[in-house]
């Protein structure tokens, strides 16, 4: 059950963090590359997508590491599954203040939109994205030490 649940945990996070981490490393740099209007176009497509999927994924996240810390919680490395917790938790509640209600006005562009001011909550949201993705991937490696100590 452990090994099956390590596995399942590993796969949702990872692949969550590396679908963050490829939005900031590879898909904004691209899209800067656009004229403004088809860049607009592209971040109210990209926006609406990943927001419909991303809590879910995060929810998800957070519930698998929840049971490996419920499972593992008389063990030494419980402090390190914690830690990951505690961090997940603390990038949820800094995505719902901060990075949702951004990007909800992004995935709602229309025709009308000023691109400057667009663009400049994009260039908000994507400094703020990248502090997430580097939270959650020190999140990853703790629940890695824990699963592998």
């Amino acid at each position: 059950m452990t090994l099956f649940l390590n596995l399942v945990t590993t796969l949702c996070i990872g692949l969550m963090i590396g679908t963050e981490f490829a939005v900031s490393v590879f898909i904004n740099p691209i899209l800067e590359k656009l004229d403004d209007r088809t860049r607009l176009i592209a971040i109210r497509l990209f926006a609406a997508r990943l927001g419909a999927a991303m809590p879910v994924w995060y929810a998800l996240g957070l519930v698998l590491l929840l049971a490996e810390t419920i499972l593992l919680r008389h063990q030494p490395r419980f402090v390190l599954l914690a830690l990951a917790v505690g961090i997940w938790v603390a990038v949820i509640i800094l995505t719902l203040l901060f990075l949702v209600p951004i990007n909800n006005r992004l995935a709602r562009l229309g025709s009308d939109a000023v691109p400057a001011q667009a663009l400049k909550e994009h260039a908000a949201w994507d400094s703020m994205h990248r502090v997430r993705v580097a939270a959650l991937m020190t999140a990853m490696v703790l629940f890695l030490v824990a699963i592998h100590v």
